[in-house]
């Protein structure tokens, strides 16, 4: 933020920059009804003592209907799905033949999903998060998500869009790692069918209830 006569105009055009990023996160809230997206995504782990940090790049589609359904598919390197059905979060992974479910009302307050599926308006993430402005880089408007919960699962979320579009979420938990999700083919408002959020667990895996 810059600084008098001129300051008082640099301050002007420094705020509209910055309130930018929270305008486009709200307006995302309240207009993506619904939407369907391919993502890829890199987790990159701290670096041990020696050693340089390693990445791994995973990559698959998203689809979500507001307040409280989403879908996550892993394609690349291994399959894995995530679903929320409304009621319930689920796992599912094939290599395992293992599938965890959770219920969503335990689980999804302080989580990136609720920043970009789950909840329905600015103020229900404010009930979780605080949020802040984080200026323009790459392009993009940033909004910086802190979770109110010091569990120390989650450390931040940094949510970038590009206009009122949802492009990327860069996610930092309280171990350290570091995960960057970057959305492409973007499609909101998109006509999704209620069965996308339907799971049942295959026949033969274990089901693991939390």
């Amino acid at each position: 933020m810059k600084k008098f006569i001129a300051s008082g105009l640099l301050l002007a055009c420094a705020w509209t920059a910055q309130a930018a990023g929270l305008d486009s996160l709200e307006n995302f809230v309240k207009s993506a009804k619904s939407g369907r997206a391919e993502f890829t995504q890199v987790v990159t782990a701290p670096a041990r003592e020696g050693q340089t940090a390693r990445s791994k790049t995973s990559s698959g589609t998203f689809e979500f209907v507001r307040p409280s359904r989403f879908r996550f598919v892993y394609q690349k390197p291994f399959e894995q799905t995530i679903v929320a059905d409304g009621q319930t979060l689920w796992l599912y992974d094939p290599d395992l033949k293992q599938v965890t479910s959770r219920k969503q009302s335990q689980v999804l307050a302080s989580t990136p999903a609720a920043l970009i599926a789950a909840a329905p308006d600015l103020a229900a993430l404010r009930k979780d998060f605080n949020l802040e402005n984080a200026g323009e880089k790459d392009g993009l408007q940033w909004v910086q998500a802190t979770p109110k919960a010091k569990d120390g699962q989650l450390r931040s979320v940094s949510v970038g869009f590009r206009g009122n579009e949802l492009a990327t979420l860069d996610i930092l938990d309280g171990f350290g790692q570091r995960s960057v999700i970057t959305f492409s083919k973007m499609e909101l408002n998109a006509a999704i069918s209620p069965q996308t959020f339907n799971f049942k667990p295959p026949a033969g895996a274990d089901v693991v209830k939390q």
